[in-house]
């Protein structure tokens, strides 16, 4: 593993940790095991930084949940494959899925990477809208029926890092059929 890379998941824990605004430099440094001449030849400011992390755990989540991915699938299965992904990708980094969920609406985050493509966004957005030309899924902005998918996943996540129930295949199960009645007509 490279200093850059250490410095970013040194920053991911204490962020983890201590949230966003407990995070200096002296303790990323401290974590990170390098010197302020490392930091500063990788990452010009905290904010610089903090956005190469959330662009790194966006590209691990996107690629994550494309695993597998068959575009010629129905429409449902589709859908279960992305969100099953999401879900393990979820359970088994759950800092990096957490800071996503967490800090996607910071001013930390510059719009640019906020907004940054994703094939993971686009094959949600494309199930979406094919499912909706079918009339299977219901008419609404493709954002926004996006969103309520992700908003329940997360709820669920969350729910089971904290210890409220288990998330086994059963459950994992029931979570994608919410997020299917969620949006079907």
């Amino acid at each position: 593993m490279s200093k850059r890379d250490d410095i970013m998941n040194a920053t991911l824990d204490l962020i983890d940790e201590e949230g966003l605004q407990s995070v200096t430099f002296a303790k990323i440094m401290k974590k990170a095991n390098v010197g302020s001449g490392t930091v500063f030849n990788y990452f010009a400011s905290k904010e610089e930084l903090i956005n190469e992390v959330y662009r790194r755990a966006r590209i691990h989540m996107g690629e994550s949940m494309l695993e597998g991915y068959n575009p010629e699938l129905e429409l449902y299965e589709r859908f279960k494959g992305i969100q099953r992904n999401r879900l393990r990708f979820a359970m088994h980094f759950s800092k990096e899925y957490l800071f996503i969920d967490s800090y996607s609406y910071s001013p930390y985050i510059s719009p640019d990477i906020r907004n940054m493509e994703d094939a993971s966004r686009e094959a949600m957005e494309s199930i979406i809208a094919d499912g909706q030309r079918q009339g299977i899924i219901r008419e609404m902005n493709v954002m926004l029926c996006h969103q309520i998918v992700h908003g329940i996943i997360t709820s669920v996540v969350r729910g089971y890092q904290i210890e409220k129930y288990p998330l086994n295949e059963l459950q994992m199960h029931q979570a994608m059929e919410a997020c299917w009645k969620a949006i079907k007509v």
